[in-house]
């Protein structure tokens, strides 16, 4: 009997086991089950967002229309530039913003004899060249005022405010850094360039944040031309270094007239022969170098790509447009068979124009939108909304819409 009684009890605790796995393995299976559904959800809407997305990359419009014009004055001789998403108007007598309804939003008057202007973001810099005087402004308010005792020959400016002015010190050329957020006449960063150490300084830019500084010099010594791309930062990694110097690149028999941030970690310089990216936030460090054989035309650029055009030699077209990523690679060229006024990389679409005709394509070279205007413009402007634009024309400020 009592072995009876013990294979029961086995059989029972058998049984008992055997019911506990299968409820175990359903609730293991339930839960893969609901699992793989979400998933496959996932993917589904992932799927559906990426031919959506896709779609309207590639959306073609057939038409712009005006759904809204502000008659303004522009007097003859001002010229109009892109300040963030507001208009930034000036002359040898002033400068002042407008907002995108043709509103202005403030004014400032001077005299200038050769006014030149520097834009980063929704900041400029405008000087006098051989003036003394620098007015810093943003899209909506005026930031400072900066007086230098010397001749101005160039300037740029940051997102910040940071003003940078090359000055003309007779033997010697001064690199001034500025706060231009006030009214000051006092630098805070002093950099001395002289043609047999140094050389002069024929570019120079700031990144975004105003941490660092790049100068282009050409040095001659004993006949042998070199220039120089040199850079300088003014953060905690920079008063470690002398002079704030943290890298700098040798081009032998080159001449580098051109240097230029596109991002407070990534920068580019041309030359007659090569395009050379750079990249690093505390020391910049050469990434990419791309020759060059045929003459450059113009830069364009933003914060992802850089374009060089040149005239087409194939006949196919009056101009080629070379297009690079932040990495040097260059990913599309793209035909121009038209006299444009100006070129716009604006996130991933180009916008070429004139003040007549209109050209917008994705990054890749797909036209989106081909067509003239309805009045001659003089500027344009990408919108926050990517089929909606700013257009200046002589006498309005307009909102163009693609259909």
């Amino acid at each position: 009997m009592s072995n009876i009684r013990d294979y029961l009890k086995e059989r029972e605790k058998r049984q008992q086991t055997e019911k506990t796995t299968g409820y175990r393995e359903k609730i293991r299976g339930h839960k893969l089950a609901i699992f793989y559904r979400a998933a496959l959800g996932v993917i589904l809407v992932a799927a559906v967002l990426f031919f959506f997305i896709f779609q309207w990359k590639n959306k073609v419009f057939t038409e712009s229309v005006i759904t809204g014009s502000t008659p303004v004055t522009i007097v003859q001789g001002a010229s109009v530039r892109a300040l963030g998403t507001r208009v930034l108007l000036y002359s040898k007598d002033g400068v002042s913003s407008l907002d995108e309804k043709g509103n202005v939003l403030w004014n400032q008057t001077f005299e200038m004899q050769n006014p030149m202007t520097t834009i980063c973001g929704n900041v400029a810099a405008i000087g006098d060249y051989n003036g003394r005087t620098i007015y810093v402004v943003s899209g909506d308010k005026q930031l400072g005022t900066v007086n230098t005792n010397l001749p101005i020959r160039k300037i740029c400016v940051s997102e910040n405010g940071v003003v940078a002015a090359v000055l003309d010190d007779s033997d010697v050329t001064r690199i001034l850094l500025y706060n231009g957020n006030e009214n000051t006449d006092t630098s805070i960063v002093d950099i001395k360039a002289t043609m047999d150490k140094s050389g002069y300084p024929l570019s120079i830019s700031l990144s975004p944040n105003g941490k660092l500084l790049a100068i282009s010099y050409l040095h001659v010594d004993s006949g042998e031309m070199k220039s120089t791309v040199a850079f300088f930062n003014f953060g905690e990694v920079g008063k470690n270094e002398s002079d704030n110097y943290v890298s700098g690149f040798d081009y032998v028999d080159t001449v580098v007239p051109y240097v230029q941030f596109m991002s407070s970690s990534n920068a580019f310089a041309v030359s007659d022969d090569r395009i050379v990216f750079f990249s690093g936030s505390e020391k910049p460090n050469t990434t990419a170098v791309a020759l060059l054989d045929e003459e450059v035309q113009g830069i364009y650029y933003n914060e992802s790509y850089v374009g060089l055009v040149y005239r087409d030699q194939s006949g196919e077209a009056a101009y080629r447009l070379d297009v690079y990523n932040t990495g040097g690679d260059k990913i599309h060229s793209l035909l121009i068979d038209m006299d444009y006024s100006d070129i716009v990389f604006s996130k991933d679409q180009i916008i070429i124009y004139n003040d007549m005709d209109c050209r917008i394509c994705n990054i890749s070279g797909v036209d989106r939108f081909t067509g003239t205007f309805e009045k001659p413009v003089s500027l344009l402007i990408p919108a926050s909304s990517a089929y909606k634009y700013t257009a200046v024309t002589s006498g309005s400020v307009d909102t163009m819409e693609l259909k």
